[in-house]
């Protein structure tokens, strides 16, 4: 079987997209590991699983009997892993974990190095993994990152009390874009600003709004935008992403990995893109664009 897994397994992640998913996956695998956690990867790893006893990478390779990984956008961590594990004769299985740069993930110094086996979570992946990797096999495998938010939002849900209210509880989910700004079209300023000019296209007035932060970002980076905003306008972040998404209706963004999450959830999710701005690369059919929005209504 392709893809299959010896133990020991050397679970090596940086970025913390990859991290949620291999987390997940060993939370729910009783499979003997090896840790190399870098970067965003170890506090992920440790919020769900607990201390982690951590070893090098050289010894991990080593001492395994394959490898699972995640994949990064710049640092080279797993990269290394995976030439080290094929030079060691080691299976190598990468598992990606968005649905962009597939072929940059792989790419250090003019290097492409990629291992045995992709692992992807869901259907758009696999199409977009195998019509860019078709000499690798590719192989879809039930995405335990996703199954865990669907069980902990059950949780949060049951445990909600009912809202009684007329307006719309809006989760602004930021993400950092004024360094790919000439690539991009517009800035995360942009795409808040015109949210603001064009609430109304969401079909009902707003009783709430949260403004989350990305992780990466000052807290107060959107403290004044907010005040401008109004009275129903706060900043996020203080509690957990599916804890604020379990209190807003509609939840907005502009093509981060969190408005997926929002889907899986069963929340409403809208592209805050505006117009000018480069598509978002999300390929899930559901998410909503507030420029069609603005130009045909609401379904509200």
């Amino acid at each position: 079987m392709i893809g299959e897994l010896s133990p020991p397994v050397a679970v090596v992640a940086h970025d913390a997209g990859g991290a949620e998913v291999l987390s997940s996956y060993v939370g729910r695998h009783a499979i003997q590991c090896k840790f190399v956690l870098e970067g965003p990867a170890r506090k992920v790893f440790e919020r769900k699983l607990g201390p982690i006893a951590l070893t090098s990478l050289e010894d991990a390779i080593a001492n395994c009997g394959s490898l699972l990984c995640g994949t990064s956008w710049e640092a080279e961590l797993e990269w290394r892993a995976i030439a080290a594990a094929r030079a060691a004769g080691k299976p190598a299985i990468a598992f990606l974990d968005h649905w962009v740069n597939y072929r940059k993930r792989f790419i250090r110094r003019d290097r492409e190095c990629l291992p045995d086996t992709i692992w992807v979570g869901d259907a758009a992946a696999e199409d977009l993994a195998r019509s860019t990797f078709p000499g690798t096999p590719v192989q879809l495998v039930a995405n335990p990152y996703f199954e865990d938010i669907r069980e902990e939002f059950s949780e949060l849900e049951r445990g909600a009390a009912p809202a009684d209210r007329t307006g719309l509880r809006v989760l602004f989910l930021c993400t950092p874009m004024m360094v790919h700004e000439q690539k991009r079209g517009y800035t995360e300023f942009d795409a808040l600003h015109y949210f603001f000019a064009n609430r109304s296209a969401l079909g009902k007035p707003i009783a709430s709004l949260v403004i989350r932060p990305h992780p990466s970002e000052d807290k107060n980076k959107y403290l004044q935008i907010a005040k401008d905003f109004g009275a129903e306008a706060r900043l996020g972040g203080e509690k957990s992403l599916l804890q604020e998404i379990a209190e807003s209706d509609v939840v907005m963004g502009c093509g981060s990995m969190a408005m997926v999450v929002a889907l899986i959830a069963g929340r409403r999710v809208i592209s805050a893109i505006p117009p000018g701005g480069r598509a978002s690369s999300l390929p899930q059919p559901e998410i909503e664009s507030l420029q069609m929005l603005q130009r045909h209504g609401s379904p509200y």
